[in-house]
């Protein structure tokens, strides 16, 4: 059986309901507050709110913009990305654009970005990963010595796989 997909109203799905992906970005806001030990009323003083707004936003109830977002990541001192880790599949394919989104142009796009992903390696969280870690080196001769070695193992291998 088939589930028939629902039109996006405002942020919210066709029941009325706070979209999930906005629920998710929300329960990350509230995860990474709690952790700090943030009260909702020290969050809402730092971002120039009220401490209710920040209750709807983490409730997923008020959609959060992306400089609001970007405010709310300084606060609670992680990357935008934080707030998008780990979530479901099912909570992706309900973003507004993949609720409006026909059922065949879905598949194909889906199928497109598992496509790209594998050919591009540059679009791989492994090198995105590696980029960082090395950046994070503080002795920068010691960051070029791993850069060259790294370089020669790759020049090496694919030497040996010429063989």
């Amino acid at each position: 059986m088939e589930l028939k997909k629902e039109k996006s109203i405002r942020g919210r799905v066709a029941t009325g309901i706070p979209n999930p992906v906005d629920v998710h970005v929300g329960n990350r806001i509230r995860l990474r507050r709690t952790i700090l030990g943030y009260s909702q009323q020290f969050m809402a003083r730092k971002l120039g709110l009220t401490f209710q707004q920040v209750q709807k936003y983490e409730k997923g109830c008020n959609r959060v913009g992306a400089s609001r977002l970007w405010d709310i990541s300084k606060v609670l001192k992680v990357p935008m990305d934080f707030f998008f880790e780990d979530m479901d599949k099912s909570v992706e394919n309900q973003s507004p654009m993949m609720l409006m989104m026909p059922e065949n142009e879905e598949a194909y796009m889906l199928a497109e970005e598992n496509d790209d992903m594998d050919l591009d390696p540059m679009k791989r969280e492994e090198t995105l990963e590696l980029v960082r870690a090395y950046y994070r080196i503080s002795n920068r001769k010691i960051a070029k010595n791993l850069f060259d070695l790294i370089v020669s193992m790759s020049k090496s291998n694919s030497t040996m796989a010429d063989e």
